[in-house]
């Protein structure tokens, strides 16, 4: 069986008080319950000014 990186980008809206970490680790947690998803991490995250 063939394993495969896959890179995204997601954009979130969040109350000011939600840390953006948090979102992330969030985000991996559900990954990770797919079938075939055996690892996800947040490696960066980045503040957007509007």
């Amino acid at each position: 069986m063939n394993r495969t990186n896959l890179f995204f980008k997601v954009e979130v809206e969040h109350d000011q008080e939600e840390l953006p970490q948090r979102i992330g680790e969030e985000i991996c947690r559900q990954l990770l319950k797919l079938y075939g998803v055996r690892q996800a991490e947040l490696s960066n995250f980045t503040r957007l000014e509007e």
